[in-house]
């Protein structure tokens, strides 16, 4: 992989990540309906959270870049890189969300990046 398209796949991860965080943090705060789940007052309130607008502002950039990394290099190699962004999730979902991460999601989520880095070396 060139150095631009490792750029490129980093900032694709990062929007990811981002995404995902901001779309957990939008929904996290949303008041709670009352009377049971009501569609239409659901809508209107995912259409007036900030966060849930970011969190889709960081796919629409991420897509972006995602188009440039792939005009650059072979999606064989892209979309299993590409894959570093479930470990992003788990690790900020950690530290920003103060989520509890078993052991065993902990392995798993060294087993992909050792997955990744085996396909990454083996395509070079």
């Amino acid at each position: 992989m060139t150095f631009t398209v490792i750029v490129l796949v980093a900032c694709s991860i990062v929007m990811d990540v981002i995404g995902q965080l901001c779309f957990k943090l939008g929904l996290d705060r949303l008041p709670e309906l009352e009377g049971g789940f009501r569609l239409n007052a659901f809508w209107g309130q995912v259409f007036n959270a900030p966060l849930l607008w970011c969190g889709i502002g960081a796919f629409v950039v991420e897509f972006l870049v995602w188009l440039e990394a792939l005009s650059r290099a072979p999606l064989s190699l892209l979309f299993p890189a590409a894959a570093l962004a479930y470990c992003g999730v788990v690790l900020a979902s950690k530290v920003i969300l103060g989520e509890t991460v078993s052991r065993r999601r902990w392995a798993g989520t060294l087993v992909i990046s050792a997955g990744v880095m085996l396909v990454c070396v083996a395509h070079g």
